[in-house]
Parts: C-alpha cells; sequence; structure tokens
C-alpha cells in the first residue's frame, strides 16, 4: 500500500471515528459503536505507524515497500 492509499484509509477511518465520538459524547453509541470505537483507534494507531515507517525507510534510503503493519500489542505499547 503507498503512501496515498494509506493516508486516504487514516482519513475514512477518521471521519467514522469522528461520527462514532459525536455519537458517543451525546450518550447514543451503542455498545457495537464503542467496540467500533476501540478497534478504529487502533487501526488508526497502525495506519499512522505504517506511513511512519515507510517516510523513515525512504529517508534512510531503503524500500518504504518492505514497510509492514505492526501487531496492535507493538503499535498500542509503543513509547516513544
Amino acid at each position: 500500500m503507498d503512501d496515498g492509499r494509506i493516508m486516504n484509509k487514516i482519513d475514512e477511518l477518521a471521519r467514522e471515528e469522528h461520527e462514532l465520538f459525536n455519537k458517543e459524547s451525546h450518550g447514543k453509541a451503542s455498545d457495537a459503536e464503542r467496540e467500533r470505537l476501540k478497534r478504529l483507534q487502533v487501526t488508526l494507531d497502525q495506519c499512522w505507524d505504517l506511513l511512519r515507517q515507510r517516510r523513515a525507510r525512504r529517508a534512510a534510503g531503503q524500500n518504504p515497500d518492505e514497510a509492514q503493519v505492526r501487531d496492535e500489542k507493538i503499535v498500542e505499547n509503543y513509547i516513544g
């Protein structure tokens, strides 16, 4: 997946996340929607991580296409 497709996916997920945050803030989100929101947050973190990996590989003169989506346990516990 190239940078443009990753950014498009991030935009799509962020829009859905915003809609669910809005429902949640008004107390109108279902249990399924709250679970979806949690999954969206993880997926967004994975997409941002992948994009950062690709940019770092490119800056280091390496092939950005070798970057891979990392497991949520790694992405969610990253301390930077």
